[in-house]
């Protein structure tokens, strides 16, 4: 079983469901093209699971592939997983059947086959994306990727989605050329120390000169942080979140932009680790602006997907100051912060698009008094809300924590900042909250009715993991530690852990 290509099987089977489901019949309402996409997206989970299962977390890199692709330039189709990337590929799979079911009537005036085939092809790009071990393959599927989110995000949602699109697009192209760069450069600085590859294991044997390390190394970095997004390379993210149906929104921010720390992680890390010590001022500068940033203009926002959004930019913000304060506790903090954000906000941009749909309006200004009426729908969106600001109980929590204690551990202001983008984050989600739900429902609006059983199935296994990971996340940490230690001891850095002196120990047993 060992020999069986079960990485290639996991993102080729949503690849094959694309297909199969964008040429069934796609009228108004048929059921038909959700129903193939739903069992080929739960079919891809289990197929996951499968990959989980036989998963040993402290053995690195496993169910490796390796096959020669173009010889002449050492490029390889490469697949592999090690904790990092099994833990974003479960997040993956996790999230596509729960935005199917969510969006089942999301597509209905354009075309259902069409927008679940997109959201299957997306799903199948970024597995590749996550499991790729030879950097020209995850190039292609880097860029791969912006033709099922484009299309998604143009063809279905609200009105001024061309232009979302549009921007997205722009924005994401600029980093993908950048990136094509610094891939070329690599081709070139592995080409003059001996057998060109792009395969990461070489890549990681060549000793690169300290010019050419850091010029590499900013070419992969802004493209990660325009796919993440960091400031100032963000403006393309509420655009596309206000436009964009929710379930497409899931898709971007929970799994597509996830990429962009991935790939800091995977090859700024995993390749520059020289660069990555030279560069982390800098980093952990524009990651603290992004956390408080990305706060405030969430608070000042009156579009409650535009909203959702921008708090990403914050999130994005924690993630990469944990990766770049370069702790075992920060880097185990951000693995673990990817996850949770992922669960978390999509349950915030689900229950946000039923109450849109109910209402008939996104702004936040015009919404009052929805727990009288649905409060469930309340209930569920306060617990997400709430997991969002960090509430200890609840999974975001453990991840802040992590990365607080690293970002205070890096320097005492550093951490000082970041504190502020809890404080804020608690402003905009309980201000969200009480404008939107509490006090009466204004006379002649539509009654908001609670949610209906499928609508429930979509939301509430979310919400169970905010609370299952909030009080018992090792299994996240167990997979995520490994990752981070090898990388660590790469890069060349170790923790000041505190120690006990034997002799001590000694006396407090005797006594």
């Amino acid at each position: 079983m060992n020999d069986f290509p079960w990485l290639t099987v996991l993102w080729v089977v949503p690849l094959v469901g694309a297909v199969g489901t964008a040429f069934l019949p796609g009228s108004r309402g048929a059921a038909l093209p959700k129903q193939v996409a739903l069992g080929f997206s739960v079919l891809t989970l289990l197929v996951g699971v499968a990959v989980a299962v036989q998963f040993d977390p402290g053995d690195g890199m496993q169910l490796t592939e390796t096959h020669d692709w173009i010889s002449a330039f050492g490029v390889h189709y490469a697949l592999g997983v090690d904790g990092l990337g099994l833990l974003l590929v479960l997040l993956t799979v996790a999230l596509v059947p729960i935005v199917v079911i969510a969006s089942w009537h999301e597509a209905d005036d354009r075309g259902p086959a069409v927008f679940f085939a997109w959201a299957l092809a997306l799903e199948s790009l970024a597995l590749a994306v996550f499991l790729a071990t030879d950097v020209f393959l995850f190039y292609v599927m880097f860029e791969a990727t912006l033709i099922p989110a484009y299309f998604m995000i143009g063809r279905f949602g609200r009105p001024g989605r061309a232009f979302a699109a549009l921007k997205f697009l722009m924005f994401q192209l600029g980093g993908g050329l950048v990136l094509l760069a610094a891939v070329i450069g690599l081709y070139v600085v592995s080409a003059r120390a001996g057998t060109p590859s792009y395969l990461i294991s070489d890549l990681q044997q060549v000793d690169m000169s300290t010019t050419w390390e850091r010029w590499l190394f900013v070419g992969f970095m802004i493209a990660f942080a325009v796919k993440a997004p960091l400031f100032p390379l963000h403006t393309w993210l509420a655009d596309t979140t206000e436009k964009a149906t929710p379930g497409t929104s899931v898709l971007l921010v929970c799994v597509l932009d996830k990429i962009g720390t991935f790939g800091m992680l995977r090859y700024c890390l995993g390749l520059f680790p020289g660069a990555s010590q030279w560069a982390t001022p800098v980093v952990v500068t524009i990651a603290l602006i992004s956390i408080v940033y990305g706060a405030f203009l969430a608070i000042g926002q009156d579009d409650i997907l535009r909203l959702i959004g921008l708090t990403s930019l914050s999130h994005f913000g924690f993630i990469t100051l944990g990766i770049f304060a370069l702790t075992t506790q920060g880097g185990s903090g951000s693995i673990l912060y990817m996850v949770n954000h992922g669960v978390g906000t999509a349950a915030l941009f689900l229950i946000a698009g039923y109450l849109i749909r109910r209402k008939g309006t996104s702004l936040i200004s015009e919404i009052t008094g929805v727990e009288s009426t649905a409060p469930v729908l309340a209930g569920l969106f306060l617990i997400a809300g709430l997991a969002t600001a960090g509430l200890p109980g609840l999974s975001q929590f453990v991840s802040e924590i992590l990365v607080m204690i690293a970002a205070f551990d890096y320097h005492w202001w550093a951490g000082a900042v970041a504190v502020t983008g809890i404080v804020l984050a608690a402003i905009y989600v309980l201000w969200l909250y009480q404008r939107t739900m509490t006090g009466p429902p204004r006379p002649g609006d539509p009654v908001v009715t609670d949610l209906n059983r499928r609508e429930l199935v979509a939301v509430v296994p979310l919400v169970v993991g905010l609370v299952l990971f909030g009080f018992y996340p090792m299994p996240l940490l167990d997979a995520a530690n490994p990752t981070v230690e090898q990388l660590l001891v790469h890069v060349g850095v170790s923790d000041d852990a505190p120690t006990v002196p034997a002799a001590d120990t000694a006396e407090e047993g005797d006594s």
